[in-house]
């Protein structure tokens, strides 16, 4: 036995959450638990950029010129990266969609391969609380692991408890400020997709401002909720 949690059917499921609120930490816990595959919009176009592949070539060119990609080639590149073996268990989709009109392509692309959106989960968190978590945080120039001001300091300050680097790296933008500024353009952008998965009954709420064990077996229950239905 492995210790993977076996689901009857492969989702495919969306995370919203603004920054912080602890997106990459729970994706990656589901993907021990269930087998599921963390799709990021970034690292999809990075990959299909490196393995030169016809949607990728698309986007090297858009980017190189300085422009958007589009969201076709996006659903494209998604579509070519679905199409892989590894995606088999399901899938956990970061950063896309960010609109309605997104979601509604997305919709359509999955439904080309008899699939569905079988949830869309938002974090839900206190702004104020937000505000604090994020601009405390800091990581080791290193080695990558994660610290806070007041939730994780080092046991020996500036010294990294993994490593022993004290090479530690704050995010520019990792302020007060500009995380206030953050969260009221989240929740401007995802209030629709919030409406719109919210229509579809296919939307559910987590309260994201607990203990990170919790959060995974509250996440957990909604999953396998929504993939035995």
């Amino acid at each position: 036995m492995d210790g993977t949690t076996t689901v009857t059917t492969a989702p495919v499921l969306i995370l919203l959450g603004p920054p912080g609120a602890g997106k990459g930490t729970q994706a990656r816990m589901l993907e021990e638990k269930y087998g599921l595959v963390q799709l990021s919009t970034g690292d999809l176009l990075r990959a299909a950029v490196a393995a030169g592949t016809e949607a990728g070539k698309e986007a090297k060119a858009v980017m190189a010129s300085g422009g958007l990609v589009s969201d076709e080639i996006v659903l494209a590149i998604l579509k070519d990266r679905l199409a892989e073996p590894d995606t088999a268990k399901g899938v956990i989709l970061d950063g896309f969609p960010r609109t309605t009109v997104q979601a509604e392509a997305l919709d359509d692309l999955l439904a080309s391969s008899g699939q569905k959106i079988n949830a869309a989960i938002s974090l839900d968190v206190e702004d104020a609380a937000m505000v604090t978590r994020i601009s405390g945080r800091f990581t080791c120039g290193a080695c990558g692991e994660g610290y806070h001001d007041t939730f994780k300091a080092p046991k020996v300050a500036e010294t990294c408890d993994k490593c022993g680097s004290t090479d530690m790296k704050r995010r520019a933008d990792d302020n007060a400020e500009t995380v206030a500024s953050r969260l009221e353009a989240y929740h401007a952008q995802t209030a629709p997709l919030i409406a719109y998965y919210d229509n579809k009954n296919t939307l559910s709420h987590v309260d994201a401002m607990g203990q990170i064990d919790q959060i995974a077996k509250d996440l957990g229950s909604v999953i396998e909720q929504a993939t035995n239905t």
